[in-house]
């Protein structure tokens, strides 16, 4: 019980200074727990979607897929309607009914605005049953009746302001069609946000489908004491073996949720990934609070040794504190947890993901999860400390010795930081040499990880040359104030480098990632201007096939020298030798070789076009030994298998296609039936000769009716893939802020402690004619330049990883290194404002020192 009273006087005694390390650690637990939360909160929202969407048992065709992906062909897959009757007469079936669905169509209001959601969610249309009232009710009007009637979900009627009577015009590959609005339905579960609309069935399938008679899937409902596994049972067994899939709701719902499951993990895994970072720089915080204030009790630990506290006991107090630290901060961090996740749910429906927090899912493991770190990490970061004051005798500390300073300790140190450093530097040499990008990625990440511990450890050895070398540049003008700010920073070598390392680890990813954005940009804009030839790509902002109405309209833009159709079919290839692979292949025009530049390292890429001949690339024709002259047996899905010879190989050299195969659309036509064709998913345009500006406006002018797709210009694509990097690289920036906040707590708390550890000195300074303008200043400057030696340190590491990391993705055709040098220049002057506001406390503190009082302190 002294132990706890002992510790509990102590931590309230320098609750100021445990404050900032509090909010370290509630920082990394909120973001941790607002994770958890807002991903829980998420899985909740789809598995009741799902759950309230899937019927008893659900029959499809077994080439359907689980994931609501658009079809490739623009015609879901279809079964015919006469299994409903067959189905609906099976023993422990109660009903049974046809339903249409389809994501292969955009919905556009009059001003050919697409009313559909701008996060990536599908626009659904299907037909109106019985099995919808689970989910939805009609809460204004009533369903379609005819085919110039429909019926769309409340949520889309909000965000689009459509009420009843409006038209809408539907475009999908069978064409496009207009019907008005009768009826609007609600979600009874929360709608993620897609739109949703309905037709009657008669329309449905003809407008989706192509031909009445079909349905995408069938509903079945259990009789009463059937279960769903039983009817599954029986309804198979009346279906016999035929292209069918079955699943319960149960089963239904489990791939529901695993269609967006990988998805949801990535952006758990990445967040908590950026949590960790976070908790990483905050035991620099937390060990250097601890340090400070063992220096500053040096007599009071010697006075408990004296009476009779034994090492242990010392040790064990000043580790009650950083559990009491812990508990504090990880209470207030799950707190706070539960509201990041909420204001995230926010900002996910003002981007159109909606998310109501009805469903907020707050899980008995993430508050577990949150004190668990929170405690374990702040108590493994106070360990050192606590040892170090374990260690202190009575005599040395009653003669106000202060800690022990080992010379061999320190020594040992900077040899294994040195150490750490090399294999580090090794490591990242050995990627940069790589011959194989998996192989190089494992050293890179060991490399990574080596250095970054390596500067971490040899932290205390680079101040003192690093900080001369930016005093020398930065405080000399300064004049005596400058070189106190630099002599303060140099006092204490392993407090400086801690609070610098802390800083490090943030810019060093920020700068790794910036010199690996600008090279990929670079690249690829490289890549651009030697491999592509056309003037104009079209494609699919939704991964939508291109109907052929919009197809035609871009063939009859004037102005246009050719017109490129281009999409892919799945395959499967069979060799000479017998061995066969499942593959894409690239199905286009021979004006393609227009418009993608492709080295062909053997025979005649133009020949592949012709009759019964294709192309491979070098990496494929390596791994099988394929040889121009050689047949390769082709399996289409949907279509029949044919022999093609190769007539070309090309060089997988390239960032554009790389391991593409070619085909000729007329060879495919001879195999697959026209209605399993697929849809172009991109079309290529080269103008006209000096009608480049026109024929863009022409392009653009045919396709105005079409807002699914976009028409770029190679100074479009351009920067487009560039806006598509930054706003990655903002979204990581965004989110190692919360890295960089505790690194700047803990400068503010290195400032203050050292502050409250030079009272006498600052007294006696202000004593003999050092003004509070000075002294403030002087604090200032020194924290400026703790910020600077952390950021020259991290903006040199990151760019040596980024370095390397580029050799890697020039493995993959991306050769062009990068190095954003006014990005790299406005972190590094940044960090000095950095230095500034996190000065502003400490040195307003000091500068109120009443100077008797602080050359009286003991």
């Amino acid at each position: 019980m002294s132990v706890l009273k002992t510790s509990m006087r102590n931590f309230l005694a320098h609750k100021g200074r445990m404050a900032l390390s509090a909010v370290a650690v509630l920082l990394s637990v909120a973001f941790v727990c607002g994770t958890l939360v807002f991903t829980d909160t998420m899985n909740t929202t789809f598995d009741k979607l799902f759950a309230a969407t899937a019927s008893d048992v659900t029959v499809s065709p077994r080439s359907a897929t689980d994931d609501g992906a658009p079809s490739a062909t623009g015609k879901p897959e279809a079964l015919p309607a006469a299994l409903v009757e067959r189905i609906a007469k099976v023993p422990g079936v109660r009903g049974a009914e046809g339903a249409v669905g389809s994501t292969s169509v955009t919905v556009v209001n009059a001003k050919n605005e697409n009313m559909g959601s701008t996060t990536g969610a599908p626009t659904i249309a299907g037909n109106w049953t019985d099995n919808d009232l689970k989910a939805m009710e009609i809460t204004s009007g009533r369903a379609p009746r005819g085919p110039t009637e429909m019926m769309v979900d409340a949520d889309t009627a909000d965000k689009h302001h459509l009420a009843i009577g409006d038209e809408l015009r539907t475009i999908a590959v069978t064409g496009d069609f207009t019907a008005k609005i009768t009826g609007i339905a609600t979600f009874k579960v929360t709608n993620p946000g897609a739109a949703v609309v309905y037709f009657d069935t008669a329309t449905a399938q003809k407008q989706l489908l192509g031909a009445t008679g079909q349905f995408t899937q069938i509903n079945v409902t259990a009789a009463n004491g059937v279960s769903d596994a039983r009817l599954k049972q029986d309804v198979a067994a009346a279906l016999g073996s035929g292209p069918y899939k079955l699943q319960t709701a149960q089963e239904a719902k489990d791939a529901g949720r695993d269609s967006v499951g990988s998805f949801l993990d990535v952006m758990k895994y990445a967040m908590l990934g950026f949590a960790g970072i976070a908790f990483l720089v905050g035991i620099f915080l937390i060990i250097n609070t601890f340090s400070m204030l063992v220096a500053q009790r040096t007599r009071e630990i010697g006075l408990m040794r004296a009476i009779g506290s034994s090492r242990k006991q010392v040790n064990r107090s000043v580790l009650v504190e950083a559990l009491l630290l812990g508990v504090f901060g990880s209470v207030l961090g799950v707190g706070a947890g539960i509201g990041i996740a909420v204001v995230l749910m926010k900002l996910m429906g003002a981007i159109g993901m909606d998310l109501s927090t009805d469903d907020l899912t707050v899980r008995w493991t993430t508050p577990v999860v949150g004190l668990a770190l929170g405690v374990v990490v702040t108590i493994v970061a106070a360990y050192v400390p606590a040892r170090r004051a374990g260690k202190i005798s009575p005599m040395a500390a009653l003669r106000d010795a202060g800690t022990p300073a080992d010379g061999r300790a320190g020594a040992v140190r900077a040899t294994i930081g040195l150490l750490l450093t090399a294999l580090g530097t090794a490591a990242l040499f050995g990627a940069a040499n790589s011959s194989q990008a998996s192989a190089g990625s494992a050293l890179l990440g060991l490399g990574v990880v080596l250095t970054l511990i390596g500067f971490v450890v040899i932290g205390p050895l680079l101040a003192g040359v690093v900080v001369r070398a930016i005093s020398a540049v930065v405080l000399r003008m300064f004049g005596p104030v400058g070189r106190m700010a630099e002599r303060n920073a140099l006092r204490n070598p392993r407090r400086t480098g801690a609070t610098g390392a802390a800083l490090m680890i943030g810019l060093a990813l920020v700068a790794c990632l910036s010199v690996v954005g600008a090279s990929m940009v670079a690249s690829a804009t490289d890549e651009l201007d030697r491999s592509v030839g056309a003037d104009f790509i079209v494609s699919s902002n939704a991964q939508q096939p291109i109907v052929p109405q919009a197809a035609d309209a871009v063939r009859k833009a004037p102005g246009l020298a050719h017109v490129t159709n281009y999409t892919s079919l799945d395959v499967r290839l069979t060799t000479p030798d017998g061995k066969s692979v499942n593959d894409r292949i690239a199905v286009t025009d021979p004006t393609y070789q227009q418009d993608v530049r492709r080295k062909t390292v053997a025979g005649d890429l133009a020949a592949a076009y012709g009759k019964g001949a294709m192309s491979v690339g070098d990496t494929y024709a390596k791994e099988h030994g394929v040889k121009v002259g050689d047949l390769v047996s082709v399996d289409f899905k949907g279509g029949s298998t044919a022999k093609l010879k190769v007539a070309a190989i090309t060089s997988d050299d390239t960032n554009i296609d790389k391991g593409a195969m070619y085909v000729a659309v007329t060879t495919v036509a001879q195999y697959v039936p026209a209605e399993k064709m697929p849809k172009n998913t991109n079309m290529f345009a080269k103008a006209e000769d000096g009608k480049a500006q026109e024929a863009y406006a022409a392009l653009k002018k045919s396709l105005a009716a079409y807002p699914q797709y976009t028409v770029r210009d190679q100074t479009d694509f351009k920067k487009d893939l560039k806006d598509q990097v930054g706003q990655l690289l903002n979204i990581v920036y965004g989110l190692l802020a919360l890295a960089i906040i505790v690194a700047v707590l803990g400068v503010v708390n290195t400032l203050a402690l050292s502050v409250v550890e030079r009272t006498r000195e600052i007294g006696l300074m202000r004593a003999i004619g050092l003004s509070r303008r000075q002294l403030r200043r002087m604090i200032r400057l020194e924290s400026v330049v703790i910020a600077l030696f952390g950021a020259l340190l991290g903006l040199g590491l990151g760019m040596g990883w980024g370095a390397t990391a580029h050799k890697l993705l020039a493995l993959e055709g991306m050769g062009v290194l990068e190095i954003p040098w006014p990005t790299i220049g406005t972190v590094f002057v940044a960090s000095a404002f950095v230095g500034l506001f996190a000065a502003l406390i400490p040195a307003f503190r000091a500068g109120r020192m009443n100077v008797l009082n602080a050359i009286a302190t003991d």
